[in-house]
């Protein structure tokens, strides 16, 4: 075993990263353009949630399969612990997330658009179900920003104070 994560978990880990800063940023700047941006701005943000859902899949499946690298120096139990409830936190959120989303833009009732194509919508919308889903998407997607920080607020602590490897082994691989 390598003192770095595999090159596909990097490679996803640091593509999920820009792919939550074009989701956040699809919903956060839609207000500074005119409405008529509003459906681009919507099919860019749920375009985004989709891969970034099959993305989180996809690197849990592969985190099961190769074993994470160990931290050098070996930090404390409770800070392994930490991490552990950390990283739980991070694919529980853009996992449950996106589908949140999905089923709210479902429950609509009307067409939908991601990544340019039209999506299936229920034939009748439930907007206790929209209404409720929203709210709960929306104030996941605030607690996002949280999580976000502390997740790199933690590899920085690592990286500067600590000074162990735990930022290193996420850094892509220099080219020879």
């Amino acid at each position: 075993m390598g003192n770095k994560y595999s090159g596909l978990q990097i490679g996803i880990h640091w593509l999920v990263f820009l792919l939550v800063i074009v989701t956040y940023c699809a919903m956060e700047l839609r207000g500074f353009f005119p409405r008529s941006y509003r459906p681009g701005f919507n099919m860019v943000h749920v375009s985004c949630g989709i891969t970034i859902l099959a993305l989180m899949v996809t690197r849990l499946l592969v985190r099961l399969k190769y074993p994470t690298p160990p931290i050098v120096p070996k930090p404390k139990p409770m800070m392994t612990g930490m991490a552990h409830l950390g990283h739980l936190v991070i694919y529980l959120l853009f996992i449950v997330l996106p589908i949140i989303g999905l089923v709210m833009m479902y429950n609509r009732g009307n067409p939908w658009i991601a990544f340019g194509i039209v999506m299936p919508h229920a034939t009748e919308a439930n907007f206790d179900i929209v209404d409720m889903l929203k709210s709960w998407h929306v104030t996941l997607a605030k607690l996002g920003y949280f999580v976000i920080g502390l997740h790199a607020a933690a590899a920085l602590m690592h990286h500067y104070f600590w000074q162990d490897n735990t930022l290193l082994r996420m850094m892509p691989r220099k080219r020879s």
